[in-house]
This record gives structure tokens, C-alpha cells and sequence, in this order.
């Protein structure tokens, strides 16, 4: 790739995810130094039981160690995660007296493709040999100590599966729930109804206030439970060039483009230095002047800035194009020539065989057997071009199958040799054969893309050292302006715009559209941050944050920002409702709907498994009432989901009875299976968990 990739690469972000199993193995040292600095004792407890902060660090510092890219805090995340769910589960081992034996140990040790999967463990056969797993640990003392920790993670997830097991055969349905089911299901009731919804008031005509809110979520705390959180409002002063650097910048380039005249100490004369077109030497010319080195690779249309493709790939041999943006780079590129297909774009078909780096899953298959199959698809292909992609689908064993076997274009030794060669030796449209190292590929070569080498002197657009200073003094200002002062209005003065409002936790790692930011979220937990606290924070490729701490939240709820939305619908529909119960009234269902402005509307069969009311939804309290009813029979008003109900039956209609609900049965069990899944949150529901990791520098 050419100077402009080199430049999409220093501009790019890369993020990434590392996943982390609740009961993953551990290959290799467990524990290491490094980490936290604290004289903290613990880092937390679960049920009183305390974890110990070197323990905790020590694992966290080995978690950093083996997945790359991963942050101090998401480490110590994703432990806490994990003790706190071992913690838990452990307990509940105790309580039941679980034990596991060898042959459970060697069952989940096996299971590890590293151990199970190993040729040192297998027999002639190809099957795990335990007498040759033993032997080979017995004769090497010094892996002794591995093969421990190794069993103390294998005699955890034995015991969670025997734990599972447990839970899933506790988890039954009776006959009576079956018929219950089968009743919900075909049982049916007529009736007549008044509805008063909700949306005929205004939203307007009933006010909730925060009180409100607030006293419905302590009444109801659980489903509203959250950690402790801090409000943070921020004013961002960037650090970036500004139009005077622009100019700057574009004037060096138009200089290095004109040439130049250079006094000469030597001679003691002027000297004229060529201009970039002119220059005899380009590539010497780019490495003296140029932010970033010159690259030698032909670059494909479709890789260029996509604002000057066209320009830049249509540049004769020595013409030069620009100055034009490109990212963060004011740039100026010329010519030094084209090359045909520098990429090619093919399709394959994979045959695999047991031994190759891709072995075949879907059945097993010798070397001779995976060619013969290759050449008959082989033939197929050429006998009909057309089928290729539907064979791909059908028949390779590589996952560029759900695309018809297409890969895209790549460039010349990016495939390994034998693939390499054929593509980029074959013209658009053949079909042919080669053998590497993951099998037979029948390969289709599809098309070529052109290259164009381009010579790019970029100079980095940057903040100058006066702009720098500029951006610093009037941060700095800023700062000391706001403290103890309003800080929207010292903002509003000086012509700053201040961020929304940021909520996080005290473990969070980011904050807000600035990303990781660790340094301003723990500020923020300080002992001596309070509300109105101001602080600056110079932020890396950003500028300067001048945040302060808006609102503190230590109720143990969710804010009333976050609650709102739910709440506040819930309470308005209770105080529409009474106003819709109080026009409710007569002795019969046309005088009350009379009364309320509306009309007599008819339910037909209706079941409580789909209790839908045609044009207003689900309400299973307005059909549950329905059933209750004797025939003839007027409820009082029923607060249901979309409005308040009066109901009158007209008839219910009982199902046949069944002498066997089996059917009902199973499909309750097939409902259930997933139960098992909430067994870890309820338990972190009911524990007395004390996290104490934000005491700790990370």
C-alpha cells in the first residue's frame, strides 16, 4: 500500500474486544507482579467472605499479559466479574456437599482440546489415552505443579455441570400445569365491553412530578437498584491547527511544489533547489520533506481517497496532482507510473482432508478422496460455469461458502504460493485446480484491478506551538474562572459550549463521545470531589477537558433521568385512569358507556393464552375478568394496559376435557429450559456484595 495507506493507518482506531469465559482454562502461569498500588488489605467481599487485594492483582496483571490490547480496568472488570461468580457459585457447591471424583476430573480435562486433542495423549487409535496422560505427568515431576492448577480449574467446572444438572432436573412441570395450559389455550369467553383509554387525556392534563417518581421507585427499589454514579459536564478547548495553520501548511506545500533558492555557506551563492515536479530524485525528495515516508506500492483505484480517485489514478507518468486533504495531511502526489494487476479478485472452492489446517467437519475424508472429489467438481465447472457459485455453497469447506466461495480482491502474495501463482498467472475467467496446505482449491479468477505508484509528500496538519499556548491559557482561564462560580454561565461568557451532562459508575473506564478516559471517571469519585468541582485534563489527540462534577447520586437507585421515561407513563395512566373511573358509572354496560362517551364493543372467543383486544392490544386483566364473570354478570372498572374496562359476559365456552396433557406438558418444559441461566443473577441479586476496587489506583 502507498503513502496514502500509511496514512489511513496512523489516522485509524483499532478496538479490541476480548471475550472472557466465566470457567475458561488457565494455560500457563497463573500468577505474575504487577498491577494496582494500595495498602488496601481487600478489594472486596462476597457474603463476607473477602477477597484479597494481592490475589485479585495478581490475577488481574495475568489477564492483562494474555490478551492484548486489554486495559488495567477492564482487566480488574472482568476478575471481579469472575470471583464474584465463583464466589457465589462455590457457596452453593458447599451447601449441597457436591464432590467430584477422577473420572470427572478426566471427563472435563479431556474436553479441553489441548489436553483431549493432544497426540502425547493419544493411543494408536487416535482416541485419549489416560495410562499414557498419567505416565507422561508422572515422568515429568517439574509439570506437576501445572497439571494442579489445571485440576483445580477442571474440579470447578465438573461441579458446575453436576450443579446444572441439579437445577435443570428441579425444574419440572406438572400434569396440572399442563392442563392449566391446555385451558388457557382453548378455553374461550364472549363478552361485551366499555373501554376508556388512556390516550383520549392529554398527557398534559396530568403532571407527575419527582417526588413522584422518586417514591415509586423506592416502593418498587429492586427493579430499579443501581450503583452509586456522578453527573459530569464538560467544556472541550480542542487542540488542533487553526486557519492560520492551514495556511501555514499549504504554503510550504505550494513552496516545495514551486522549488526554492537556499544560500549555500560553502560556495557562498545561491543555490535553486528543484521543485517537487522537477525533482530528479522524487523518492529522495519525498524521505526530506514528507511526514511520511515514501512507499513503493501500487495502489488500486478503489484505495485511493475517494474525493481525488479519479484525479490521482488518472495522472500521467511525472504529473503531479494537489494539494488536496487527506485526512489529518495536506498532500501533493505525482505519478511514477501504472502497473496492471496489481490485485485480482477470485473465487474458490475448498476441498479439505484429515491432516490439512483446515480438516473437513462434515465427514471424513483421505487425501485421494478429497482429489477425486476436487476433479469431478472440477469437471462440473467447466462443463457449466454458471454452477460454480451453487457448488461453493454446497461443497466447499471454507467459510467464503455462504458467500458462493467469493474472497474479494487481493494483492500479489497475500494467498499462500500455489494459490498466489495461479490467480495472478491465469487470465480473468479460468478455472483450475491447485493443492496447498488447506486442501484442493478449484479456483475461478474473476477479475483485476490496475495500480498506480504514487510519490506523496504529506505534511501533518497540527496545531503550531503559538496555537498550542493559545488553546493552554485560555483552558487554564477557564479553570480558575469556574471554580466556584456558575459554570454554564463563566462557559456562556467566554464563548464555550458545555457537553450534556456524562453519567458514570465508579469502575466505569469511558466517558462519554472521549472514550477511555480512567483518569477523569476516577476524579470524579474522589474524596474531595464534590459537586461544582472543577478540574482540567489534557486528553491526548483531543485538547483540553475542563469538566466538573454536576450531580452526585449515592441513593442506590437509578437516576431520575433514566427512570422517567417508564415511570412516569405508569403514574400518568394511574391518574388518568381515575378520572376515566370516575365517568363510569350506570347500572348497565349502555348506560355506562353512555356515561363515559363512548361506545359497546364485542369480544368473540377470546382465550387467556392471546388475550387481544382487536384495535387496543393485550389486556390478559380485562379477559381474566371476563372469565370470572357468571354469564349476564357487569365487572367494576379494570385498570388495564391501554385504558380502564368495564366488561359484561355473555358467554364462556369450556374445552372438551382431555384425559392426557402430555402435550401441554412438554412445550411448558421446552418454555423452562432456559431457567437455568437465571440461577447466577438471582444469586448476585441476594448477596451482600461490598466492592471496594475503586479505593484502588489502576
Amino acid at each position: 500500500m502507498a503513502v496514502l495507506s500509511n496514512i489511513r493507518q496512523r489516522s485509524a482506531l483499532m478496538i479490541a474486544v476480548i471475550a472472557f469465559a466465566l470457567f475458561a482454562f488457565i494455560i500457563g502461569d497463573l500468577f505474575s507482579s504487577g498491577g494496582f498500588n494500595s495498602t488496601s488489605k481487600d478489594v472486596g467481599s462476597i457474603n463476607g467472605k473477602d477477597i484479597s487485594f494481592e490475589d485479585f492483582r495478581i490475577k488481574v496483571s495475568n489477564l492483562e499479559k494474555s490478551s492484548q490490547g486489554i486495559s488495567a480496568t477492564a482487566a480488574a472488570n472482568r476478575v471481579w466479574e469472575q470471583e464474584v461468580s465463583v464466589a457465589l457459585l462455590t457457596s452453593e457447591f458447599d451447601k449441597l456437599g457436591l464432590r467430584v471424583g477422577e473420572k470427572h476430573l478426566l471427563a472435563v480435562l479431556k474436553a479441553d482440546p489441548n489436553i483431549g486433542q493432544n497426540p502425547m495423549f493419544l493411543n494408536a487409535a487416535g482416541m485419549f489415552d489416560v495410562a499414557k496422560f498419567k505416565e507422561y505427568f508422572k515422568s515429568n515431576p517439574a509439570q506437576a505443579q501445572f497439571l494442579k492448577d489445571r485440576e483445580v480449574d477442571a474440579e470447578l467446572n465438573a461441579k458446575y455441570q453436576i450443579y446444572n444438572t441439579l437445577i435443570k432436573a428441579g425444574v419440572y412441570t406438572t400434569q396440572s400445569e399442563g392442563k392449566l395450559k391446555y385451558e388457557m389455550e382453548a378455553n374461550k369467553v364472549n363478552f361485551a365491553y366499555v373501554a376508556g383509554l388512556y390516550s383520549t387525556i392529554k398527557d398534559s392534563d396530568v403532571k407527575v412530578t419527582d417526588a413522584e417518581i422518586l417514591d415509586y421507585m423506592k416502593k418498587n427499589e429492586k427493579k430499579f437498584k443501581a450503583d452509586e454514579t456522578r453527573e459530569v459536564e464538560y467544556v472541550l478547548i480542542a487542540d488542533k491547527a487553526s486557519k492560520e495553520d492551514e495556511a501555514e501548511v499549504k504554503e510550504k506545500v505550494a513552496a516545495l511544489l514551486k522549488g526554492s533558492v537556499v544560500y549555500n555557506q560553502a560556495t557562498g551563492k545561491n543555490d535553486t533547489l528543484a521543485g517537487f515536479k522537477a525533482a530528479k530524485n522524487t523518492i529522495e525528495f519525498v524521505n526530506s520533506n514528507s511526514d511520511v515516508p515514501y512507499d513503493s506500492t501500487y495502489v488500486a483505484k478503489n484505495d485511493l481517497p475517494a474525493v481525488n480517485a479519479d484525479q490521482l489514478f488518472n495522472l500521467a507518468p511525472g504529473e503531479v496532482y494537489g494539494p488536496y486533504v487527506f485526512g489529518d495531511y495536506y498532500c501533493v502526489s505525482k505519478s511514477l507510473g501504472k502497473k496492471s494487476g496489481v490485485n485480482a479478485k477470485a473465487s474458490h472452492i475448498l476441498i479439505s482432508y484429515e491432516g490439512t489446517q483446515v480438516p473437513n467437519k462434515k465427514e471424513q475424508r483421505t487425501k485421494e478422496e478429497a482429489k477425486a472429489k476436487a476433479e469431478d467438481i472440477l469437471a462440473q465447472v467447466k462443463a457449466n460455469p454458471d454452477s460454480f457459485m451453487m457448488l461453493a455453497f454446497t461443497s466447499s469447506d471454507d467459510s467464503s461458502a455462504q458467500q458462493g466461495g467469493d474472497l474479494g480482491y487481493f494483492s500479489q502474495n497475500q494467498m499462500v504460493k500455489p494459490f498466489n501463482d495461479y490467480v495472478f498467472n491465469s487470465s480473468i475467467g479460468s478455472v483450475g485446480l491447485v493443492e496447498t496446505p488447506f486442501g484442493f482449491h478449484i479456483i475461478k479468477v474473476t477479475d483485476r484491478q490496475d495500480g498506480i505508484r504514487l510519490a506523496t509528500v504529506a505534511l501533518k496538519l497540527e496545531a503550531s506551538e503559538a496555537t498550542s499556548d493559545k488553546s493552554f491559557t485560555q483552558a487554564t482561564k477557564f479553570e480558575m474562572d469556574a471554580n466556584g462560580k456558575n459554570f454554564n454561565a463563566v462557559a456562556k461568557e467566554m464563548g464555550l459550549t458545555v457537553v450534556p451532562a456524562v453519567s458514570v459508575k465508579a469502575m466505569d473506564e469511558n466517558f462519554g463521545s472521549l472514550g477511555a478516559q480512567r483518569t477523569i471517571v476516577r476524579w470524579a469519585f474522589e474524596g474531595d470531589s464534590k459537586i461544582g468541582t472543577v478540574k482540567r485534563f489534557e486528553v491526548a489527540n483531543v485538547g483540553h477537558v475542563i469538566a466538573t462534577v454536576k450531580n452526585i447520586d449515592d441513593s442506590g437507585l437509578v437516576t431520575l433521568t433514566q427512570a422517567r421515561p417508564f415511570v412516569e407513563s405508569i403514574l400518568k395512566n394511574k391518574k388518568k385512569a381515575e378520572l376515566i373511573k370516575a365517568k363510569m358509572t350506570g347500572s348497565s354496560i349502555e348506560a355506562i358507556a353512555k356515561a363515559a362517551g363512548t361506545t359497546v364493543l364485542q369480544a368473540t372467543d377470546v382465550t387467556m393464552e392471546n388475550p387481544m383486544l382487536t384495535g387496543v392490544g393485550l389486556e390478559p386483566k380485562v379477559v381474566g375478568n371476563a372469565f370470572a364473570l357468571a354469564a349476564t354478570k357487569l365487572s367494576a372498572p379494570i385498570e388495564g394496559n391501554t385504558g380502564v374496562y368495564v366488561v359484561k359476559n355473555i358467554s364462556t365456552v369450556k374445552a372438551a376435557t382431555l384425559k392426557d396433557h402430555s402435550p401441554y406438558v412438554a412445550k411448558l418444559k421446552a418454555q423452562s429450559a432456559s431457567d437455568v441461566n437465571r440461577v447466577l443473577p438471582a444469586l448476585k441479586d441476594n448477596a451482600k456484595i461490598e466492592d471496594n476496587r475503586q479505593e484502588f489506583n489502576y
